[in-house]
């Protein structure tokens, strides 16, 4: 709780905080914080009731001071002193008609004559003005109508319920990663339903703790569900402050510090990947990233298409890895180019292209008529983390004058170590990057860049409307920094910002031991993998996925046939089911390619240990051992 606020000490409310994992089932870290104490809150009607109200009747009305003032209901137009002015310009309500009197403001002064002065005097007390109030549509308009007091106490209230239920717990091993509910029970303990009346704020915060306690905690040490976990505290501090602030990342005037953030980080992550220069722009999420490479390439391939659309072009197909992420069928579908017309490339027992497949498919496609304009290499598959060989697809791609594109959403931030940038030797070739710094550097959800290596303004002639609204070419700034043109976006969130923070705070150094840690935490859990009876591993990992089965007893004397691998494919969505019912941690699984359910664990937070990893195959074992 931040020092300045005054100390408090409310009751608590209704027993409905988070549960923890029963001892034994934590491996022995401490509780991070008490039950959070939330101040009750008197219900917003009872403080209406002790404000002065305004008479029902509009004909009429009287000011604090002595005397009156008239209204005039005939479309608003007062004829009554509207002339004066509060310090922001403003017509000011009647402290009676606002709910509250006329205070000192700290921050401005007033000379004798009305004039703002700032600084000449001391502050001076406000004298509230008779004024007559306007009324249009029986709406009376003098004056703000929110109650600034209430809601600064409510921001308060749930800032400190943030903190004492998701932040200081967020490392505490006992709490559990979530509290599993069936939807339709879900829905009854959090009242969705949206009424007619709102809710006083006590109830308000109620909501906010159920909504709390039933989410899932990815930020908990052992949440290991998806390709992002984890909590970094520089970052959440930069997403408080972008939602406080709530700017729209298109211009300068609007956005200043925003765009310049942008950017920065811009032009070291284009360092980071090895070109002199080039451009780009953040964008949610990096699906959308190779959207965006899919239409850039296919606009330098053909730019009337902007102006003229589809008609008169020729079949444009695209190459893509089989392991490639599932965005690129549906930016192809969207963008009209079709999914028959993506080419997915086979594959080696790793998940990583085969060169002298994409050059057999790229050859029949030109032999058939069709117009080979892209192509898509991955570098950390969604599954298997699997990284195709960039430098070898970039020489193709340089003979058939294709666009290459790395979608690197995942396996980006093995840029940022020297020990494993070697994972994507090449990309430098690349003439457009997807790198997410929200995954494995935990600059929080979502936080995408796409990266051009061109810097002739391609990304912006591609995209840009030239709204006259937003991107006057006369304003009175070096206009080049209204960016927003090259977005698909309008509003657009500060999500630069983020990473800049945590890169700030980190330094480089920072970053690149985060990703030598995740790394090295995977390593150890391949290891033990090896000595557990029972825990097979797919493959080898190349990055920080680990895939595995967990054969429970019954099934570790069968031969591996039919009848096996049909019972082994039941095993992991059951142990799934428990761990999730117990609420002790979260592990994804899938079939892939032929495989059975299997296991996928990744390895991001810097919270997570080598206990977590003896942790999690451990409870494996113990959910799985009697099926």
């Amino acid at each position: 709780m931040p020092h300045h606020l005054p100390p408090r000490r409310p009751p608590a409310l209704p027993s409905s905080g988070r549960e923890t994992l029963a001892p034994g089932q934590a491996g022995g870290r401490s509780p991070a914080a008490q039950q959070v104490l939330i101040e009750a809150r008197e219900p917003r009607a009872a403080e209406l009731r002790q404000r002065e109200r305004v008479p029902v009747r509009p004909e009429r009305w009287l000011a604090p001071s002595s005397g009156g003032a008239h209204l005039q209901p005939h479309g608003g137009r007062c004829l009554g002193n509207c002339s004066r002015r509060g310090l922001d310009g403003r017509s000011r309500a009647p402290a009676a008609l606002r709910g509250a009197p006329m205070s000192r403001l700290p921050d401005r002064e007033r000379a004798p004559d009305g004039n703002d002065s700032r600084g000449d005097t001391g502050p001076q007390e406000m004298v509230p003005s008779r004024k007559n109030v306007v009324l249009v549509d029986g709406v009376i308009l003098n004056g703000p109508t929110t109650d600034a007091k209430a809601g600064e106490r409510f921001v308060e209230d749930a800032c400190r319920l943030i903190m004492e239920e998701v932040i200081l717990k967020a490392t505490d091993i006992r709490e559990k990663v979530c509290e599993w509910r069936p939807p339709e029970e879900l829905k009854r303990l959090l009242d969705l339903e949206l009424r007619d009346a709102g809710e006083p704020h006590h109830r308000l915060l109620e909501r906010c703790q159920d909504i709390i306690r039933y989410s899932v905690k990815t930020n908990h040490p052992r949440f290991f569900n998806q390709l992002y976990a984890g909590l970094d505290y520089y970052s959440l501090v930069a997403r408080f402050m972008t939602e406080a602030l709530n700017p729209s990342v298109y211009t300068y005037e609007v956005s200043p510090v925003f765009l310049l953030v942008e950017e920065a980080v811009l032009k070291k992550m284009i360092e980071f990947i090895g070109w002199k220069e080039g451009d780009g722009i953040f964008n949610p999420g990096g699906s959308v990233s190779n959207m965006y490479a899919m239409n850039l390439a296919r606009y330098k391939y053909c730019p009337d298409i902007k102006e003229k659309g589809l008609s008169g072009l020729p079949r444009l197909i695209l190459f893509t890895s089989a392991e490639c992420h599932y965005s690129m069928k549906k930016s192809a579908s969207f963008l009209g180019i079709g999914t028959e017309n993506v080419c997915f490339v086979e594959t080696d027992g790793r998940g990583k292209m085969i060169p002298e497949e994409l050059e057999k498919r790229v050859q029949e496609a030109e032999k058939e008529g069709a117009a080979p304009f892209l192509v898509c290499a991955t570098s950390g598959t969604t599954v298997l983390g699997a990284f195709d060989p960039l430098d070898e697809i970039a020489d193709i791609c340089e003979r058939h004058g294709l666009w290459l594109h790395v979608d690197a959403s995942w396996g980006g931030s093995a840029l940022m170590s020297r020990k494993h940038c070697r994972l994507l030797q090449g990309i430098h070739r690349a003439d457009s990057v997807a790198w997410n710094p929200h995954k494995m550097l935990m600059a929080g959800i979502q936080c995408c860049a796409f990266l051009v290596k061109d810097k002739s303004d391609l990304l912006k002639r591609c995209y840009s409307a030239n709204a006259s609204y937003l991107f006057q070419q006369d304003k009175f700034y070096d206009v080049s920094y209204d960016t927003g043109d090259k977005s698909i976006q309008c509003s657009r969130r500060p999500d630069a910002f983020k990473f800049w923070m945590a890169w700030k705070a980190l330094g480089t150094l920072g970053l690149e031991e985060r990703v030598n840690r995740a790394l090295a935490l995977s390593r150890y859990l391949v290891e033990e993998i090896k000595k557990r009876e029972g825990f097979k591993l797919l493959m080898e990992p190349e990055y920080a996925n680990i895939c595995f089965w967990y054969i429970p007893p019954s099934l570790r004397q069968m031969e591996e046939g039919p009848e096996f691998w049909a019972k082994l494919h039941l095993v992991a969505p059951a142990i799934k089911e428990r761990m999730m019912k117990k609420g002790s941690l979260m592990l994804g699984y899938q079939p892939h390619r032929g495989k059975v359910n299997f296991f996928r664990q990744v390895v991001i937070s810097p919270q997570v240990s080598r206990e977590d990893m003896d942790f999690l195959l451990d409870e494996i074992d113990l959910l799985g051992r009697d099926m």
